[in-house]
C-alpha cells in the first residue's frame, strides 16, 4: 500500500509540473493547422520561455545530482552476474537564475554552460514560412505536449525536405518510460538538460542527467529522440527513437524508400574510454552502437539494443588512438542526393572533421542493424582527413548541398573562438574562422573534390552587430553557416538560403541571435566575382549582379533562434485537383 501510495505521488508532481510548465507556453503565432506556401522556404525557429524562477542559484545541475562537484560512486553492471565496477558521477550548481540575458539587469541563464556540462532548457518550436526574399506569411506551432527542442543547442532542429517533396522532417525530445520503469516522462518547456538525458532504452548510470524536473522526490525521466513529419497541410507525425542517449538527435531525412536516415551523438555521461570498448560493460556497447548516422521505421515501436539501426562504424579512418569510441561519429549535417546518403562531422576533439558517405553509390542503407554496421563510411576523396584532435585543424563543416553530381557547397561554422575586441568595432573572429567560415564550393574532378573558394562577402565575419534588448557586451559576431538549402535554375544560377552561426562572449553562443542569409553563385564560376568600388560586380546580363554576396534576410530577436531551413513541402495531388479545375 505505501508503495502503490508514492507511485501515486510521483504520478502527481509530474502531472502538476507539466500543467504548470504548459501555462507558461504561450506565442502570438500561429495555432493549429497551417497550409505552407508554393515555392517558398520554412525555417525552424525556437524561443526561450524560462523565467528567473526556472533555476535557483546554487540548486544542484543536473536536478537529483547529489555529491556536488566530488560527486558520488555508482555501480556500473558488467557481464558477469553480480559484478559491478564503481564510477564517479560528479554534479554542478546553478550560478545563475533563468533569466534569459537582457539589458535592464546582469542575470543570464547561459552562464550555467559554465557550471553545468549538460546544461540546457527545453523550448517550443516554430516553422516558420517565407517567401524566398525572406517576408513571412505565416508560422506553424509545433505542439509543445508533444515534442520540444533544447534551448540552446545549436546542431538541433535542422529541417529536410523529403526525397519525393511531400513532407519536412526534424528532431525533438518526446517523454517516454522514465529509467527504472518510472512514469512516462513530460514533455512541456522549461524542462533541464533533457539534451543530455538518457534514452528510456538505453539508461546510462554514469549519466548525471537522472531527472529534467525539480521535485521532492526525484522523478526519473527518459526521452525518446523522435522524428518529426510535416505535411504540406500542416499534419504532424511522430516516431519514437532510443538512439543518441546521453545527447542529441540532430537531422533527419526521409528517403525515397520511405524510412528515415538520422544523424547525432550520444553518451554524455562518465564512462571511462576503456569501459566503452572492453566488452564486458553492457551499457558501454549499447552506447558506442546506438550514435551517429541511424535509420528509423516512421510509426514503428522504437527499436531496442541490439536493434537500433546505427549505420557503420568507423573503419576507414580507424578509431584515433585517443579517442572516445562513439564520439568520432558525432555527425551533425545530412543530405540524400542520387540515391546516396552524406553526412558531415564539424564538431568535438574526436574522429575527423569531414564529409562523408554512407554505403555505396546509389545505395541506401537497409537491413538489420547486424547488415546496417557493415555499411562502409568513407571520406569523400579530397575532403580533410586531419584529426579533429590536432591543433591545426581547420574544417568545421555542417550542412551539405549539392547542387548537381560534381559541385558540392559545404556550409561551414567556423570553429567558434570568440577574440576579445582590443580596441571597440576590432573584429572577434580568429584567424581559423576568417579563413574557412562561410559557404564553401567544392567540385569533383578526376575523382577527387577541390575547393574553389570561399563565400564570404555580406556575411561580415567576426563583425559584431547588435540586437534590440539584448546586452551590447553579448553582442555576436557572424562566425559562418551551419544549416542550409538550395536550388539550381535553368540558367545555371544557384541560390542558397542558411542560417549563421555566432561567435560571442556569451555562455553559450548557442543561445545568441542568429540570422537567415541568402546568397546565389554562378555554378560554372571557378573564382569569386571581382567587385567593384561600388559595391557591385560586373554583372552577368541575367540581373544577378550581386552573386557572391550574402544577403541577410531575417535576423532572430533576443531570447530566440533560427535553426534550419529548407523548401516547403507540396501536396502533390492538391495541385493535381487544382489543375483539373
Amino acid at each position: 500500500m505505501r508503495r502503490m501510495a508514492s507511485l501515486v505521488l510521483v504520478m502527481l508532481i509530474a502531472v502538476g509540473i507539466v500543467a504548470g510548465l504548459k501555462a507558461r507556453d504561450r506565442d502570438d503565432d500561429d495555432h493549429g493547422r497551417y497550409r505552407f506556401a508554393d515555392d517558398s522556404i520554412v525555417v525552424t525557429r525556437t524561443v526561450y520561455k524560462g523565467t528567473a524562477d526556472t533555476l535557483t542559484i546554487g540548486q544542484a545541475l543536473p536536478p537529483g545530482c547529489v555529491g556536488g562537484a566530488a560527486g558520488t560512486n555508482v555501480n556500473v553492471p558488467t557481464t558477469t552476474a553480480g559484478v559491478t565496477v564503481s564510477v564517479n558521477v560528479p554534479c554542478g550548481f546553478a550560478s545563475d537564475n533563468g533569466e534569459f540575458a537582457n539589458d535592464h539587469d546582469s542575470h543570464n541563464v547561459w552562464n550555467n554552460s559554465k557550471t553545468d556540462g549538460s546544461f540546457g532548457i527545453t523550448s517550443p518550436i516554430y516553422l516558420d514560412n517565407y517567401s524566398l526574399d525572406g517576408d513571412r506569411l505565416g508560422t506553424l506551432r509545433v505542439p509543445s505536449d508533444q515534442v520540444v527542442t533544447s534551448f540552446s543547442s545549436k546542431s538541433e532542429l535542422a529541417l529536410n525536405l523529403s526525397v519525393d517533396g511531400k513532407s519536412l522532417t526534424f528532431m525533438g525530445y518526446r517523454g517516454g518510460p522514465g529509467c527504472g520503469g518510472n512514469p512516462v516522462s513530460p514533455t512541456a518547456i522549461n524542462l533541464i538538460d533533457v539534451s543530455a538525458s538518457n534514452t528510456p532504452a538505453i539508461c546510462d548510470p554514469t549519466n548525471a542527467v537522472i531527472t529534467s524536473i525539480n521535485s521532492t522526490p526525484v522523478v526519473p525521466t527518459a526521452y525518446y529522440r523522435a522524428v518529426v513529419e510535416v505535411d504540406a497541410d500542416g499534419h504532424f507525425t511522430y516516431t519514437d527513437g532510443n538512439a543518441y542517449s546521453g545527447d542529441n538527435g540532430r537531422a533527419a531525412i526521409k528517403a525515397g524508400n520511405g524510412d528515415y536516415y538520422m544523424v547525432g551523438n550520444d553518451n554524455s555521461g562518465n564512462l571511462p574510454k576503456k569501459m566503452l570498448t572492453a566488452g564486458i560493460f553492457p551499457i558501454g556497447n549499447e552506447l558506442v552502437n546506438a550514435t551517429g548516422a541511424e535509420t528509423l521505421i516512421p510509426l514503428l515501436a522504437p527499436p531496442v539494443p541490439p536493434n537500433i539501426g546505427m549505420i557503420g562504424r568507423l573503419t576507414n579512418p580507424p578509431l584515433i588512438a585517443g579517442d572516445k569510441a562513439g564520439k568520432e561519429t558525432n555527425f551533425r549535417g545530412l543530405t540524400i542526393y542520387n540515391n546516396t546518403v552524406y553526412v558531415t562531422k564539424g564538431s568535438g576533439g574526436n574522429g575527423v572533421n569531414t564529409v562523408y558517405q554512407l554505403g555505396a553509390q546509389g545505395t541506401l542503407p537497409t537491413g538489420t542493424a547486424a547488415a546496417l554496421a557493415l555499411v562502409p563510411i568513407t571520406i569523400l576523396p579530397g575532403f580533410p582527413t586531419i584529426a579533429a584532435s590536432d591543433p591545426n585543424v581547420a574544417d568545421f563543416p555542417f550542412g551539405i548541398f549539392f547542387a548537381n553530381a560534381t559541385t558540392l557547397y559545404v556550409c561551414d561554422e567556423g570553429d567558434g573562438s570568440f577574440t576579445a575586441p582590443a580596441t571597440p568595432g576590432a573584429n572577434v573572429a580568429d584567424a581559423v574562422t576568417l579563413a574557412n567560415g562561410g559557404l564553401q564550393k567544392w567540385v569533383l574532378k578526376n575523382g577527387t573534390w577541390t575547393r574553389l573558394y570561399v563565400i564570404q562577402d555580406g556575411l561580415n565575419i567576426g563583425v559584431q552587430y547588435g540586437v534590440p534588448h539584448y546586452p551590447t557586451s553579448l553582442n555576436p559576431a557572424t562566425g559562418g553557416c551551419r544549416n542550409m538549402t538550395g536550388r539550381v535554375d535553368d540558367d545555371g544560377w544557384v541560390t542558397i538560403w542558411a542560417i549563421t552561426s555566432t561567435i560571442s562572449a556569451n555562455g553559450d553562443n548557442g543561445a545568441d541571435p542568429d540570422k537567415l542569409v541568402r546568397v546565389t553563385d554562378q555554378l560554372s564560376a571557378t573564382t569569386l566575382p571581382l567587385w567593384n568600388d561600388d559595391g557591385d560586380n560586373d554583372g552577368d546580363g541575367y540581373g544577378h549582379h550581386h552573386w557572391g554576396r550574402f544577403e541577410t534576410l531575417r535576423t532572430a530577436r533576443a531570447g530566440e533562434v533560427f535553426r534550419g531551413v529548407a523548401f516547403a513541402p507540396k501536396d502533390h495531388n492538391r495541385h493535381r485537383d487544382d489543375d483539373d479545375k
